[in-house]
C-alpha cells in the first residue's frame, strides 16, 4: 500500500471551497426554479439534456450515465416527469430491447419557460462572479477532471 499524499492547507482550502462552493449553488439554482417555476434543478436538467440530444430523446442508461444517476433512480425521476407530462418512456428505435426518454411539448415549454431564470441564477452566482480568465481556468480544470473520469473503467 502506497503512502497517504495528505493535502496541504492550499489543497484543503481548494477541496473544500469547491465541495461547499458547489453543493450550496446547486442548492440556491434549484431553489430559483422550484419558487419560479415549480421544477426541480434536476428535473431541469433532464430536460436540457434531452433538448440537446438528437430528436429530443435519449437512451435511459446514457441518460443515467449523463446526469450522474442510477438507472433505477433515474426511472423514477422520469416516471414523475411522465406523470407531469414533461417527458415520456418509449422504445428506442435502433434497439428494441432498450428504452429512451423524450422530451414532450410540455417538457419543452417548461424549459424555454424556465431557462432564463436558471441562466440569470448561473450568471448572478457564479460567472460574474469571476473573470474571463477566471472563466476559462475553471472550463480548462474541470474539461481535464471529467476527460479523467471518462476514461476510468466502470
Amino acid at each position: 500500500m502506497s503512502e497517504v499524499r495528505w493535502l496541504t492547507d492550499t489543497e484543503m482550502s481548494a477541496w473544500r471551497s469547491y465541495v461547499v462552493a458547489t453543493l450550496r449553488l446547486r442548492q440556491r439554482l434549484h431553489r430559483e426554479l422550484a419558487a419560479a417555476h415549480d421544477i426541480s434543478l434536476t428535473d431541469y436538467e433532464v430536460l436540457v439534456c434531452l433538448e440537446m440530444a438528437p430528436e429530443n430523446r435519449m437512451r435511459m442508461s446514457e441518460l443515467a450515465t449523463t446526469m450522474g444517476s442510477t438507472k433505477s433512480r433515474l426511472s423514477h425521476q422520469i416516471g414523475r416527469m411522465e406523470a407531469a407530462g414533461l417527458a415520456r418512456r418509449a422504445p428506442d428505435p435502433d434497439d428494441k430491447r432498450g428504452v429512451v426518454a423524450e422530451l414532450t411539448p410540455g417538457g419543452e415549454a417548461l424549459l424555454k419557460e424556465a431557462a432564463p431564470t436558471h441562466v440569470d441564477g448561473v450568471r448572478t452566482h457564479l460567472i460574474d462572479l469571476m473573470t474571463p480568465d477566471e472563466q476559462a481556468v475553471l472550463a480548462k480544470a474541470f474539461s481535464r477532471v471529467l476527460e479523467h473520469l471518462d476514461g476510468l473503467p466502470g
